[in-house]
């Protein structure tokens, strides 16, 4: 799966700080080899270099929020 900047995701890696926080895509690098790397930032800092399988797409809570809050 590839993302686009400003994308919501859940990082999956368990050597990172970050390890299922839900954080935005801030950068996609495209390498040599055409496979997209990306910046991910978090409340707390960023992780750089994150490859598209190390990423999940994010749930929008945002929205369940706001339809929970009409009904």
């Amino acid at each position: 799966m590839s993302f686009e900047k400003d994308d919501k995701v859940v990082l999956n890696d368990k050597h990172s700080e970050f390890d299922g926080e839900t954080g935005t895509i801030t950068q996609v690098m495209e390498s040599m080899f055409g496979e997209a790397t990306y910046t991910v930032s978090f409340d707390d800092g960023q992780e750089v270099g994150i490859a598209a399988d190390q990423l999940e797409a994010a749930d929008d809570v945002d929205a369940d929020e706001d339809e929970a809050d009409e009904a």
